[in-house]
C-alpha cells in the first residue's frame, strides 16, 4: 500500500472538539480548512476519506471508554439515566422528602429529517453498523406502542406544516375549554402523516430539569405520534420509579392517551404526573392552566418544563449536516452532540443552582413584602387566595352545561310520560299545561339555546380579558407576550363564530335580547366591563376572584409556594452534588491507584479524564460554598475539607472565578437599567 492522504490523531481530535462545541463545522468544512492549510485544491472524495478515519478514531474512544466503564463499575444496565445528572438521582440517605422524587420533560422536534436517498432514483447506501450509545430507545422497542391510540373517524391527508384555525363547536359541551385542536401534536393520529420523503422525521427526547438528556428516539416518517412519548415515558418509570413528574406541551391532552395505554395502571400506581411546560402553558386555555400549568401544582418549584427548547436549540444547528447522511453517521453526530451537551449541562451545574437559589431567595424576598401589604390591605388570608383558585376552577366547570335540576326539569318537559323523572323530582302530581311549573320550565326549555349560546361567549371572552390581564404584568417577558398573543389571535375568530351565533339565538328570544358586535368585545380590558354578564345564569362580575388586584395577589401567593418549594429542592439537590463530587473522587482516585500497577496505559487514561473532571468539580466546590454563604441560605452543606482541600489547591484559579462573577454581576446590572430605558 502506498497512501497518499495521512490524517493524525491529533487532526481527528481537534475536528471532534470543533464539531461538538460548533455543530455547524461538519466534515466538508474540516476537509476545505486542510485543504487551504496544505496548499491543495478541494476534492469531494476528500470528505469520504476523512469521515471513514473519523469513524475509527470515534470507534477507538468508544472501545477505551468502555474498558474504562467496566473498571469504573459504571457498566451496569441504566447506569447513565441513574447517574446521568447527581443533582437529581443521587439519592442520599435521610434526606428530606420532596413532592416529586424525580421531573423530567419530554418533546418532540423535526429539524432533524433525514432524508430517504431513494427518491433520486438511488440505491439506498446500507450501513449497518448500530448506534453505540444508550441514549436510543429502537424503533422495535418504540413500535409496541402503536396501537395504543384508537384512530379517530377524520379525514386522512399529508400534514401540511401550517396553523390550523380553533373550531368551536359548543355542542358537546366543551367547546374552547378543549384546547387540543390548538396543537398539531395532539392532533388525531391519522392527521400526523410527514412527507414520504424522509427516513426519520425528527427526534423525540426526554431531558430532566436540569437539561441533562435522558432518552432520545427516532421520530420514523411520522410527526409527533402518541406512540414516542410512551415509549419514553414508560422507559422512564422502569428507571425511575415512583413519584415522578414530567412536563409536555400537551400533556393535558397526553394525560387520557397515558392513563388508557397499556401501562396506565401502573401510570397510577406510581404516582406519574403529566403537566404543561410554563411557557407552551400561557397558549392553553385559562381552564386549562388551573389544572395543568406547573405555577399551580403542589412540588414543581421553579421548575419550568421547557429543558427540551432549550437543547433543541441547539441541535438544529446539525440538521444540515445529516440531511443526506446514512442512519448510523446520523445517529453517530446526534451521539456526539448528546454527550457533549450533557459534559456541557455537568460542567453548568453548580451555576445553574446557584442562579435559581438567588432567583428563588430574591422571589420570596419581594413577594413576602408584597403580599405582607396586600393581605393588609385587601384584609385577606392565605385561605383566601386558594379559594379564589378553587372557585375560579368550578366556575370555569360549571360553564360547561346548566345544573342539573335544571336540566332534569327541561327533560321533564321534553318527556312528561317519563315515570321515573318524577320520582328523581318528587313531583306528587303531574305538571298541567298552562301550570306555574310547566310554565316556568318550557320558558327555561325555550332559553336552552340562548344560554349555550351565552354560556360558549362567555367563556370566550372570560379567557381572554384573563389572558390580555397577563399580557399587561410586569415580569412578562416578550416572547412569552408574543406567546399569548397568538393564542389570542387564534381565538378572536373562535369569538366571532360565537357572537354570530348569539345574535342569532337573541333575536329568537320573545322579547328580543341586544345584539352585540366584535367591537363591544374586543374593547372590553375588565371582567366588570362585560355588561352582558347580568343576563348569565351566574353573574360573577361581583366576586372578589375577579378583580385585577385579588387576581394579582392570587399569582403573587402561588408564585410564592413554588418559590419556597424550589428552595427546598436546591437544598436537596445541592447536598447531593457535594456528595457526589467527593464519592467520586474517592472512587476514581483508588482506581487509578490500582490500574497503575496492572495496566498503566489505562491507569494514564483515566487520570487525564479525571484531571479534567476534577477541574470541573473544583469549580463546582466553590460555588457551592458560595450559596451557602448566601443571606437566606436554609440548606446543609456538608464539612468535606480533606477533598476539598485537594481539589481546590490543583484545579482553581479563584481570582478567575471571581472576576467571572463580578463581569456578570456588571452585566445584570447593564441589562436592568436597560431594560429601565426600554
Amino acid at each position: 500500500m502506498y497512501p497518499t492522504i495521512a490524517i493524525s490523531l491529533r487532526t481527528l481530535a481537534a475536528f471532534q472538539q470543533s464539531h461538538r462545541a460548533c455543530p455547524r463545522f461538519g466534515i466538508q468544512a474540516q476537509c476545505r480548512t486542510l485543504c487551504f492549510v496544505h496548499d491543495m485544491p478541494y476534492r469531494p472524495y476528500l470528505n469520504t476519506q476523512f469521515s471513514a478515519a473519523y469513524d475509527i478514531y470515534l470507534e477507538i474512544i468508544y472501545r477505551v471508554d468502555q474498558r474504562l466503564q467496566v473498571e469504573l463499575k459504571c457498566d451496569t444496565p441504566d447506569w447513565r439515566l441513574l447517574n446521568s445528572c447527581p443533582a437529581c438521582f443521587y439519592k442520599l440517605q435521610d434526606e428530606p422528602t420532596l413532592d416529586f422524587d424525580w421531573l423530567v420533560c419530554v418533546d418532540g422536534n423535526n429539524s432533524l429529517k433525514r432524508w430517504d436517498s431513494s427518491i433520486y432514483g438511488n440505491t439506498a447506501r446500507l450501513d449497518s453498523r448500530q448506534a453505540r450509545s444508550d441514549y436510543w430507545i429502537n424503533s422495535e422497542t418504540v413500535n409496541k406502542y402503536n396501537y395504543e391510540v384508537k384512530s379517530r373517524n377524520i379525514d386522512s391527508h399529508d400534514d401540511n406544516w401550517e396553523e390550523e384555525p380553533v373550531e368551536a363547536d359548543a355542542s358537546d359541551g366543551l367547546g374552547i375549554l378543549t384546547c387540543v385542536d390548538r396543537w398539531r401534536n395532539a392532533g388525531p393520529e391519522t392527521r400526523k402523516k410527514m412527507f414520504s420523503v424522509f427516513d426519520e422525521s425528527g427526534i423525540f427526547i426526554a431531558a430532566c430539569r436540569h437539561r441533562f438528556i435522558l432518552l432520545a428516539c427516532d421520530m420514523i416518517r411520522s410527526g409527533e405520534l402518541a406512540k414516542y412519548p410512551l415509549a419514553l415515558i414508560d422507559k422512564l418509570l422502569n428507571v425511575y420509579g415512583k413519584n415522578g413528574g414530567c412536563a409536555y406541551d400537551i400533556g393535558c391532552a397526553f394525560s387520557k392517551t397515558l392513563s388508557n395505554s397499556s401501562f396506565g395502571p401502573r401510570v397510577h400506581d406510581l404516582g406519574f404526573w403529566l403537566m404543561v411546560g410554563s411557557f407552551h402553558g400561557h397558549a392553553h386555555n385559562r381552564k386549562c392552566q388551573l389544572h395543568w400549568h406547573p405555577m399551580y401544582i403542589r412540588g414543581t418549584g421553579h421548575t419550568e418544563g421547557e429543558g427540551c427548547e432549550h437543547i433543541f436549540s441547539a441541535s438544529n444547528d446539525l440538521a444540515r449536516s445529516t440531511r443526506h447522511a446514512s442512519s448510523f453517521h446520523r445517529h453517530q453526530s446526534l451521539e456526539e452532540h448528546f454527550s457533549f451537551w450533557d459534559q456541557d449541562k455537568y460542567a453548568a451545574l453548580s451555576n445553574f443552582l446557584w442562579n435559581h437559589y438567588r432567583e428563588a431567595l430574591k422571589v420570596v424576598r419581594n413577594l413576602t413584602a408584597e403580599l405582607a401589604a396586600i393581605k393588609h390591605e385587601l384584609q385577606l388570608t392565605d385561605d383566601d387566595f386558594v379559594r379564589f383558585l378553587n372557585e375560579e376552577q368550578k366556575y370555569l366547570d360549571d360553564l360547561k352545561q346548566p345544573p342539573v335540576e335544571d336540566r332534569i326539569h327541561i327533560r321533564y318537559h321534553a318527556e312528561a310520560l317519563v315515570a321515573h323523572m318524577e320520582s328523581q323530582l318528587s313531583i306528587d302530581a303531574r305538571w298541567e299545561i298552562s301550570g306555574d311549573e310547566y310554565n316556568c320550565f318550557k320558558e327555561e326549555a325555550s332559553l336552552g339555546k340562548y344560554r349555550d349560546a351565552l354560556n360558549e361567549l362567555e367563556r370566550l371572552v372570560v379567557m381572554r380579558l384573563f389572558e390580555l390581564s397577563k399580557l399587561s404584568l410586569s415580569g412578562t417577558g416578550y416572547k412569552l407576550r408574543q406567546q399569548i398573543s397568538k393564542a389570542l389571535q387564534r381565538r378572536s375568530e373562535t369569538i366571532r363564530k360565537a357572537i354570530t351565533r348569539y345574535n342569532v339565538q337573541a333575536a329568537a328570544l320573545n322579547p328580543p335580547r341586544d345584539k352585540i358586535s366584535w367591537k363591544d368585545i374586543a374593547d372590553y380590558s375588565f371582567l366588570a366591563e362585560f355588561d352582558l354578564l347580568r343576563h348569565s345564569r351566574n353573574d360573577v362580575r361581583g366576586n372578589d376572584w375577579v378583580r385585577p388586584a385579588y387576581r394579582e395577589a392570587t399569582s403573587k401567593y402561588f408564585k410564592l409556594l413554588r418559590a419556597h418549594e424550589e428552595i427546598a429542592q436546591l437544598n436537596v439537590e445541592i447536598c447531593r452534588l457535594r456528595t457526589a463530587i467527593y464519592d467520586e473522587e474517592l472512587h476514581a482516585t483508588a482506581i487509578i491507584h490500582d490500574l497503575s500497577s496492572s495496566d498503566p496505559l489505562l491507569a494514564s487514561e483515566l487520570k487525564r479524564q479525571w484531571h479534567s473532571q476534577a477541574a470541573i468539580n473544583a469549580v463546582h466546590n466553590y460555588r457551592l460554598d458560595q450559596i451557602g454563604s448566601l443571606m437566606g441560605f436554609s440548606g446543609v452543606l456538608e464539612n468535606m475539607d480533606d477533598i476539598h482541600a485537594i481539589i481546590m489547591s490543583d484545579y482553581v484559579d479563584m481570582d478567575a472565578i471571581d472576576q467571572e462573577e463580578s463581569d456578570r454581576a456588571t452585566e445584570d446590572i447593564a441589562d436592568y437599567l436597560q431594560s429601565i430605558v426600554d
